[in-house]
C-alpha cells in the first residue's frame, strides 16, 4: 500500500484501541502538520509505521495527562518527536505556559525520554535535513542495544541499515553503505548470519536478502 492506505489503517489501529480522553486527543490533537510530519520525514525513511504512537500520552510531573505528538517505543528505545508550529498563537503564550513547557521536556528527559523537536518549517521546506536527524537518533539508540556484540564496526552498520529499516535488506544496499564490492558484502554478510546477527530472508544457491537475526531480537544478548 501507498502513504495514504498505510496512513489511515495507522489512526485507525490507534483509534480502536483508545477512548476516553485518549480518544479525543487522538481525534482532535492529530492534525495535518503531524500528518506532513509523516508523509515528508517518516514515510521516505521507513515507509511502515512500526513502533510509532500518535498523540501518546503519558504522566506529567504533577500527576496530571500529557500528550505527545509521536512516541516511538521498541526495546532500549524512547524517543519522543514533536512538531512545533508557528503562528499568531505564539505570541499569547503566557510566562507560565512558556515555562511549563519547559519544565514538561524537562521531566520527559528525566523519564529517560529522548526528544526531537522539529519546526513546520523544517518538515514543510527541509524534510531531508529532518530525515536525516531522524534516523541518526533512532541508529545510535538502538545500537547501543548491540554494542556488546562481537561485530566489527562495518558489521554494526550493516545491523543499523536492518534496524532502520525494519525489512529486508540486499547485499547491493550493504555495497552502497560501506562503499564495497558485492564479493565483500557477501563476505561480511556470512559472517554476520554465522553470528546471528543476520539471517537469509530467501534464496538457496544464491541468497538475496537478510533479514535481522535472532541475536540482535533478543534484545543485544552478547554471541561469542
Amino acid at each position: 500500500m501507498g502513504f495514504e492506505e498505510e496512513y489511515q489503517a495507522f489512526l485507525l489501529r490507534h483509534s480502536r484501541v483508545r477512548k476516553g480522553e485518549s480518544l479525543r486527543r487522538l481525534e482532535e490533537g492529530h492534525g495535518p502538520t503531524e500528518k506532513m510530519f509523516l508523509e515528508n520525514v517518516w514515510w521516505p525513511l521507513f515507509s511502515n509505521f512500526h513502533y510509532l504512537h500518535p498523540e501518546y500520552e503519558v504522566a506529567d510531573f504533577k500527576d496530571g495527562r500529557r500528550y505527545l505528538d509521536f512516541a516511538y517505543i521498541r526495546t532500549g528505545a524512547r524517543i519522543c518527536f514533536e512538531i512545533d508550529g508557528y503562528g499568531p498563537h505564539l505570541k499569547n503564550v503566557s510566562r507560565w505556559q512558556f515555562s511549563d513547557n519547559l519544565e514538561r521536556q524537562n521531566q520527559l528527559v528525566i523519564d529517560g525520554w529522548v526528544v526531537i523537536r522539529f519546526s513546520y518549517d523544517q518538515i514543510a521546506e527541509s524534510p531531508r535535513r529532518c530525515q536525516q536527524t531522524t534516523q541518526q537518533i533512532i541508529g545510535k539508540i538502538l545500537g547501543q542495544e548491540f554494542d556488546q556484540l562481537t561485530l566489527t564496526p562495518m558489521e554494526k552498520e550493516v545491523v543499523r541499515l536492518a534496524l532502520r529499516k525494519e525489512s529486508s535488506f540486499t547485499p547491493s544496499e550493504v555495497c552502497e553503505l560501506l562503499h564495497i564490492s558485492d564479493r565483500s558484502a557477501r563476505r561480511i554478510l556470512a559472517g554476520m548470519v554465522k553470528k546471528g546477527a543476520v539471517a537469509p530472508n530467501g534464496g538457496k544457491l544464491r541468497i538475496r536478502s537478510y533479514r535481522i537475526g535472532e541475536a540482535i531480537k533478543n534484545n543485544g544478548k552478547i554471541f561469542r
